[in-house]
């Protein structure tokens, strides 16, 4: 199972996780990935500045709702294939 952790406090809010999060819930229905990816939503994870984090392994990524689909073909497909 790899777990997606998603920011959800105020900078990242502001900046568009409730986007983020539909867009990646809609990628892992149409990929059949669930039971694969388990989203989680976090509160501030002290990155502000990359808003929207989200993390995965420890690592921070900077995910904008326009990028969510490419930051989900280069990081988590490759992670759950």
């Amino acid at each position: 199972m790899l777990n997606v952790s998603i920011c959800v406090g105020s900078a990242c809010h502001m900046k568009g996780s409730k986007e983020v999060i539909a867009k990646l819930k809609e990628l892992i229905n149409a990929h059949g990935l669930q039971g694969r990816v388990l989203l989680n939503g976090s509160f501030c994870t002290g990155n502000c500045e990359y808003a929207v984090c989200v993390v995965i392994d420890d690592t921070v990524f900077s995910v904008r709702p326009e990028t969510t689909e490419e930051f989900f073909n280069n990081e988590i497909l490759p992670r759950v294939s």
